[in-house]
């Protein structure tokens, strides 16, 4: 049954961008391949080089906001909610990010699936595993309705290799 309501609302939504002129990718990633490219791609668990522990609370804050990484590094991000609300991390360019919480602002209930993000209730443990593929910066937040507005977001800097 949950399946069935995410497939639901991802079909209506990727409906309703594809009929938007303006419109540009799909809900599922919410930006075009460059941006992808951008903050880097899923990681393979096996090859990560380390883990950052990264804690979400009902101050409306990420525990670090700011990481570093090296380019080309793979990273297991284990994402701890702390709080009491429903929480989530979502790796993106800000333009993306921004455009995805006005989705959010709208359909509050809307589940991901999407290897860039987790989606934790209360007292939930998850993780992401990225591959940082680009030198700088890599936005990520939490999109649930009025979190991002009250500053629920981070950044990874991703310094560039001597290749």
């Amino acid at each position: 049954m949950k399946h069935t309501f995410r497939n639901t609302a991802l079909a209506a939504l990727l409906a309703l961008a594809a009929a938007g002129a303006s419109a540009s990718g799909t809900h599922a990633g919410g930006h075009g391949h460059d941006a992808d490219e951008a903050i880097g791609k899923p990681g393979v668990a096996t090859k990560a080089t380390r883990t950052i522990n990264v804690d979400m609370t009902d101050s409306m804050r990420f525990t670090p906001a700011n990481i570093s990484v090296k380019q080309g590094e793979t990273v297991r991000f284990v994402i701890k909610n702390s709080g009491q609300l429903k929480h989530e991390l979502v790796i993106g360019a800000e333009k993306e990010l921004k455009e995805h919480y006005e989705v959010m602002k709208k359909n509050p209930e809307m589940e991901h699936a999407d290897p860039n993000m987790v989606t934790l209730a209360a007292g939930k443990t998850g993780e992401i595993v990225w591959q940082f593929t680009q030198a700088g910066k890599v936005d990520f937040a939490c999109l649930q309705p009025g979190h991002y507005d009250a500053g629920m977001k981070g950044a990874v800097n991703v310094t560039k290799t001597g290749k």
